[in-house]
C-alpha cells in the first residue's frame, strides 16, 4: 500500500539529517521506530500500533498536526504540507523560454512538497495549506484583475504572490499588490534569495496547515468556567469566524454520572511506582475512572479537546482530574483545567502547530531584573516530561496531582485573548523543573530571552493561565495569529 502518493511526502528529521519518503515505499512502524529511536510512549500517545502506517491513518492519528515531537529524544515527524503554485504568464512571452526560467527558479528553492500548475487553471485554489500565485512575467496585471472575482470566492486570508527576478515578474507583482491594497484586500510578495523564499514558503505552509486542522474543531466546555476566572471570557462568534472552532457546552453533572458508572481500572505499573504515598496510590483508581469518563464524553460529542471545571470534582467524587488531563493530552486530546476557555484555545492552537498541547500553568513568582519566572500547576501532559511523580492535588491535599520534570531547554510562553484581539508569544529557556512544598506540584523556572518581556505579566497580561511549549516557536505562532 502506498504511504505517500504524487508530490506528497513525509520528511523525517533527526538533528541536521533529513530523509524523504516518496512514492510507493511502504513505511512500517518498525522502520519508523528504528530510524528515529523513538521512545515507545510517543507511539502509545498518538495511538499507533505495529502495522502498516498509511497516509490516511497517519493524518487521522495526528489530527493533521504539522509536527509530533518526542522532546526527550529530540526527534521530529513532519506531516505533509500541501503547496500549490499557480502561474500567471503573459501570452506575449515565449512559453518555451518562460518554462526554462520557471524550472531554474523553482529548482533553486529545493521544494519537494508542491504542485506546479501552469496555464489558466485555478481550480482548487484556496483548498491547499498554501496557494501561491507565481507571477512569471510582466504584462499579467490584467489577467489577474479578470481572475480576481473567481479567486476571491475561495481565497485564503491574503494573496501570496511569488516573484522571480526575471521577465519583469517582480514589477508585475508590485502592481498587482498595489491593486489589491487599493481594493481593501491583503497580499504579500514573496521574493528574494532562494533560501529566504524557501523559508517563507515553509512557514506559510506550516501555519496554513495548522489553520486547516483548526477549522472544524469541536471543543467541549465541561461545566462553566471557574468562578475566579473573571477576566477569561471568550467571544465564540469571533473564534468561529476566524478559526472555524466550535464550542460545545456540557453539564458537569453528565461527567459526574459517567464517573460514578465507570468500572474499576487496571493501574499501570509505572503509575503505581510513581505514587509518592499510600494515600496517592489509593487514589489512582478513582483518577483513572475520571479519565475513562472523560474519554466517553469526548467520544459522545466528537470533541478534539475540552476544558474541565475540575474543582467541582473535589466534592463530588473526592478526586481530581489532573491525571486524566495529563494522559489525555499525551494521547492527542487537548485537555485544559478550570473551565478556562482562552487557555483551551491557546492549547488547541499550539497543538495544531506542534502536535503537543503545552503545559497550562500559573505565573507564580517573578524576578524581573534577573529575567526569571516560576510557573506551576498540578498537571502536565505526560508526553512533555522525561519523568514524573504522583502527589496529591496542591490546594485540596486529595486526589492525584502530577509532579512532572520536563527536559531543560528552549520554551515558548503562549496565550491568546478570548476574542483573538491579541496574543503573547515570547521565548525563553527552561532552567529547571522542581517540586517544592507550598506550590502546585509541577514547577518550572524559565529564563526569558529579554527580561523586559516579563513586565507583560505585571502590566498587561492576558489572564492568569499561560501555556508553556517545549520549543522556540514564536515566529510560527505570530504568523498564525496574524489577523487579516
Amino acid at each position: 500500500m502506498k504511504f505517500v502518493a504524487c508530490c506528497e511526502y513525509a520528511r523525517v528529521s533527526i538533528g541536521a539529517r533529513k530523509f524523504d519518503t516518496f512514492g510507493t515505499e511502504v513505511l512500517t512502524l518498525g522502520k519508523l521506530q528504528t530510524s528515529l529511536h523513538f521512545h515507545s510512549r510517543l507511539f502509545d500517545n498518538v495511538g499507533l500500533r505495529p502495522k502498516l502506517l498509511t497516509l490516511g491513518k497517519l493524518q487521522t492519528s495526528l489530527h493533521f498536526h504539522s509536527l509530533i515531537r518526542n522532546f526527550a529524544s529530540n526527534s521530529v515527524i513532519k506531516t505533509i504540507m500541501k503547496i500549490a503554485i499557480y502561474t500567471l504568464t503573459s501570452p506575449l512571452h515565449d512559453e518555451k523560454a518562460i518554462a526554462a526560467e520557471t524550472e531554474e527558479f523553482i529548482s533553486q528553492l529545493l521544494l519537494t512538497d508542491y504542485q506546479l500548475i501552469t496555464g489558466n487553471d485555478f481550480e482548487g485554489y484556496g483548498t491547499h495549506a498554501l496557494d501561491l500565485i507565481y507571477v512569471r512575467t510582466g504584462g499579467t496585471e490584467g489577467l489577474f484583475k479578470k481572475l480576481l472575482p473567481q479567486l476571491s470566492v475561495a481565497r485564503q486570508k491574503r494573496f501570496y504572490l511569488l516573484a522571480s527576478g526575471m521577465s519583469n515578474s517582480l514589477a508585475a507583482s508590485v502592481e498587482i499588490l498595489s491593486y489589491l491594497q487599493n481594493n481593501g484586500l491583503h497580499g504579500e510578495i514573496i521574493h528574494g534569495q532562494p533560501d529566504f523564499i524557501t523559508s517563507r514558503i515553509e512557514m506559510l505552509a506550516k501555519t496554513g496547515q495548522a489553520r486547516q486542522s483548526l477549522n472544524g474543531c469541536r471543543l467541549g466546555v465541561i461545566g462553566k468556567p471557574s468562578d475566579w476566572l473573571i477576566a477569561s471570557g471568550a467571544n465564540r462568534v469571533i473564534i468561529k469566524d476566524r478559526l472555524g472552532i466550535e464550542f460545545i457546552d456540557i453539564e458537569i453533572a453528565e461527567l459526574i454520572a459517567e464517573i460514578n458508572q465507570a468500572t474499576a481500572c487496571e493501574v499501570a505499573p509505572e503509575l503505581d511506582k510513581a505514587a509518592g504515598s499510600p494515600q496517592v496510590k489509593a487514589s489512582i483508581d478513582g483518577a483513572l475512572r475520571i479519565y475513562k469518563a472523560l474519554k466517553t464524553i469526548v467520544s459522545r460529542y466528537n470533541l478534539s479537546g475540552f476544558t474541565l471545571r475540575c474543582f467541582d470534582l473535589l466534592g463530588a467524587v473526592h478526586n481530581t482530574g489532573c491525571l486524566a488531563l495529563a494522559k489525555l493530552n499525551a494521547e492527542g486530546i487537548v485537555a485544559g483545567c478550570e473551565g478556562d476557555v482562552p487557555a483551551l484555545l491557546s492549547m488547541t492552537i499550539a497543538n495544531a502547530v506542534l502536535g503537543v498541547s503545552g503545559f497550562q500553568a500559573n505565573p507564580t513568582r517573578l524576578n524581573i531584573e534577573a529575567g526569571l519566572i516560576l510557573f506551576s500547576h498540578c498537571t502536565i501532559p505526560l508526553n512533555m516530561v522525561k519523568r514524573f511523580k504522583l502527589d496529591t492535588h496542591f490546594e485540596s491535599g486529595i486526589g492525584v496531582g502530577i509532579s512532572g520534570y520536563m527536559q531543560e531547554g528552549p520554551v515558548t510562553i503562549f496565550k491568546v485573548a478570548g476574542d483573538l484581539s491579541r496574543h503573547y508569544a515570547e521565548e525563553g529557556m527552561l532552567v529547571r523543573s522542581q517540586s517544592r512544598p507550598g506550590l502546585c506540584r509541577t514547577q518550572q523556572i524559565i529564563h526569558m530571552r529579554d527580561a523586559q518581556h516579563i513586565r507583560y505579566f505585571v502590566t498587561c497580561p492576558i489572564g492568569n493561565h499561560h501555556i508553556i511549549l517545549p520549543t522556540h516557536c514564536k515566529a510560527t505562532l505570530d504568523e498564525l495569529m496574524r489577523a487579516d
